[in-house]
């Protein structure tokens, strides 16, 4: 902290080094793209401001939908486009905006709206637990000599089952206080002291670790950790991968940040490996990131395109707009002067259109 000349000078800040241009969200390398799989098209859409506009999208490619507030982003993809599908592959039922259609759209096996919103409400919910990975944990510990001695199956381990939890919390570690007309207020459990189990469950060990002890490692951590479980690891590596190594995975899901939510889903998605082809939406997922966590994010992306998926992202973020395979400019103002398609095609030919405010911004970035 402090003056900002004096600021820009910290080493140690990632904001200054975003702020001097010492790091940069450009600096971002994509992996090779492949060659093209088609495309699916909202044919003449016509909700809201939109004036009967044809849209068309690649397939299993990286698309920003751009455009002043008000020009119609939200409209052609939110109400339209991932309603249309999504009530095509039975996702959904919500009834999509005025349009003929959309022509393409069985190449998809499946279709996500990816937002900022929580994950989980409870403090029983964690990392593990929403990725499907809690199970493999508990088996191990109940498989090692001690619990065998025990008598303690998997069940044992799980804090939502009486057998093994903390009785007086439940299994989540914290009391919720009840403060009549103020917020909940949560503390530390006395009983187990914030652990969740009951003392013999923590008297078991794997690797000197107990259950709680695990709880409390990052997903760095765990990782080397389980590194003779291949396949946890594995699963475990995804997350370093979209950028949360740094977590603990025993973490209550409802205290993650937005960007910390989204990734968790897109980690999530990653090790489930859904079978076929997904139709991946973020409606302006950049919004309230750090730069660093916009590079982390464009990672992800990356990822689910590297995957043979496709991507849609309402964006305003010129740093991201620049590392598309494809731009849609609506525009060219908002509201009734929006609706329509100012400009479409590859960044450098939205930075090239002199319609197109977008590639005003875009021009010395592609």
């Amino acid at each position: 902290m402090g003056p900002m000349d004096d600021f820009v000078k910290e080493c140690g800040s990632l904001t200054a080094d975003y702020l001097t241009g010492r790091k940069k969200v450009s600096d971002f390398i994509r992996r090779k793209k492949g060659k093209d799989e088609g495309s699916f098209t909202v044919k003449r859409a016509r909700e809201n401001n939109l004036k009967n506009i044809d849209v068309t999208f690649p397939v299993g490619r990286f698309s920003c939908v751009t455009g002043v507030s008000g020009s119609g982003k939200s409209t052609l993809v939110c109400d339209i486009l991932y309603p249309w599908i999504a009530k095509k592959l039975g996702v959904e039922d919500q009834a999509p905006g005025a349009c003929e259609g959309v022509e393409g759209w069985r190449v998809f096996n499946f279709a996500e709206m990816m937002g900022q919103d929580p994950v989980g409400q409870t403090p029983r919910a964690n990392t593990l637990t929403y990725l499907g990975i809690f199970s493999p944990i508990r088996q191990i510990f109940s498989d090692t000599p001690e619990a065998r001695r025990r008598g303690l199956g998997p069940g044992a381990f799980s804090f939502n089952v009486a057998e093994g939890r903390c009785p007086k919390c439940e299994g989540s570690g914290v009391i919720e206080i009840d403060m009549q007309f103020l917020a909940d207020v949560a503390v530390v459990c006395d009983e187990c002291d914030g652990k969740r189990y009951q003392a013999n469950i923590l008297g078991v060990t794997y690797k000197d670790k107990n259950i709680n002890d695990v709880f409390d490692m990052t997903v760095s951590e765990a990782v080397a950790f389980f590194s003779d479980r291949r396949q946890l690891a594995r699963k475990l590596h995804v997350l370093e991968e979209v950028g949360l190594g740094y977590l603990r995975i025993g973490q209550p899901l409802n205290t993650l940040s937005g960007g910390e939510s989204q990734r968790l889903k897109i980690a999530r998605e990653l090790v489930t490996g859904r079978k076929g082809r997904g139709l991946y939406i973020f409606d302006e997922p950049t919004m309230g990131l750090h730069p660093d966590e916009v590079k982390r994010f464009l990672a992800c992306v990356d990822r689910l395109i590297y995957e043979g998926h496709t991507v849609v992202v309402i964006e305003h973020n010129i740093d991201v707009i620049a590392q598309a395979d494809h731009v849609i400019d609506l525009g060219p103002g908002g509201g009734g002067e929006g609706g329509r398609v100012v400009a479409c095609g590859a960044p450098r030919n939205i930075a090239s259109n002199k319609n197109s405010v977008t590639g005003r911004f875009l021009k010395g970035l592609v």
